[in-house]
């Protein structure tokens, strides 16, 4: 199944460095903090240099690398009273939270960002942060089953009146949420996000979610994802998600300063960090049924970017990553998340460099910017 022309501009998006330990596990310096205060500057630097979105990420038990966090959900409202345009997506857990109390949370923060506040809503692969809050670990399969049920719930009470759902994790009686979030053409709620490369993830996807979200990935496993997901879709009379693709940039004056750059992020790796990490997100991907979960093909050093990021490619002149960006849209990939070593001084020369080739790229393409799609249903 080939994916259709691509006609409106890519997005970006970032990942809020809101954990300390940037975003690779690695000893390197990085100038990022885990601080409101930073994060809050990169929030109007970031909606300034071509961002739409940031993901506000979330662990619940110091980690890996990551010995503090702020909360997601409490971070991005936040940043969302910070600035104007910018839309958060707020990660969270089904199992830690119910989700009629975070409908309700959303609509407060829907209103008071006058519509920005988005969801991700993670299945879950820490079986350590579950475990330690004394709540039951579900296998892989069934932690996506819930995820399915926990996002007709929060569309139902975010839409309708008199929710109503008879589900095996949640029961929803009879529940009116007042206010509702506001809604928009294209937007009749804030927007539902998800992650996972597993054949549960995608097939939920096309089931009931707004948004998908990949690992990093090359060429080849965009398109396999992006028709996978499609056919879910297709087999419920639904509208695709749209693709979101996970990518660290790294974009310098030249390649070789580029390259350096990767090789010593890789040298400087937290050896231990990592190893632990990779330990415990490949039991999570071992119980799919099929074995296909995420990270089952990652290298040690994909590892070091936790989400595969350096798998995606971004690493060159601005001329190089503008011209792969541009080859992943015309595949179909809608938003690219985007992690950085620097944050401050690499989203600035982003929306300096890369951002206007990318744009003038895009000019080249047949077709033109179409009217933004309806969200599923």
């Amino acid at each position: 199944m080939s994916a259709p022309p691509s006609t409106e501009p890519v997005r970006f998006a970032y990942w809020v460095p809101n954990v300390s330990g940037g975003l690779v596990t690695s000893r390197i310096e990085q100038r990022t903090d885990w601080s409101y205060e930073y994060n809050r500057d990169l929030a109007v630097l970031a909606e300034e240099n071509g961002f739409d979105y940031a993901l506000s990420q979330v662990r619940y038990m110091a980690s890996y690398g990551a010995e503090y966090q702020h909360e997601s959900t409490g971070f991005s409202l936040a940043l969302l009273l910070a600035t104007r345009r910018l839309k958060v997506i707020a990660a969270i857990h089904p199992g830690l939270w119910h989700p009629g109390v975070l409908a309700k949370f959303g609509a407060t923060a829907d209103h008071l960002s006058g519509g920005r506040f988005a969801v991700n809503v993670v299945s879950g692969w820490f079986k350590g942060e579950f475990t330690a809050l004394g709540e039951p670990w579900l296998e892989h399969d069934e932690r996506y089953r819930r995820s399915e049920e926990f996002i007709r719930a929060l569309r139902a009470i975010w839409t309708e009146d008199h929710a109503e759902l008879a589900g095996d994790f949640y029961r929803i009686r009879d529940f009116s949420l007042k206010p509702k979030p506001l809604s928009s053409a294209g937007r009749p709620h804030p927007e539902i996000f998800q992650g996972g490369n597993s054949t549960a993830a995608r097939a939920m996807a096309g089931r009931v979610s707004d948004w998908y979200f990949s690992n990093g990935r090359d060429f080849d496993g965009v398109a396999e994802q992006l028709t996978d997901v499609r056919v879910a879709a297709e087999g419920v009379g639904r509208r695709p998600p749209r693709f979101g693709l996970n990518g660290f940039l790294i974009a310098r004056d030249t390649e070789a300063e580029a390259r350096e750059t990767l090789r010593e992020i890789v040298a400087k790796a937290d050896t231990e960090a990592v190893r632990g990490f990779g330990d415990a997100v490949r039991q999570a991907g071992r119980s799919t049924a099929d074995g296909r979960g995420m990270w089952q093909d990652s290298t040690f050093e994909d590892l070091v970017q936790y989400n595969d990021g350096f798998r995606t490619g971004l690493i060159g002149t601005p001329e190089q990553v503008a011209e792969r960006i541009v080859a992943y849209r015309r595949l179909g990939v809608d938003l690219l998340l985007l992690g950085f070593l620097h944050y401050h001084e690499e989203v600035e020369y982003f929306g300096r460099r890369v951002l206007p080739l990318v744009r003038e790229l895009e000019s080249r393409l047949p077709g033109k910017e179409s009217e933004p799609a309806t969200l599923g249903s």
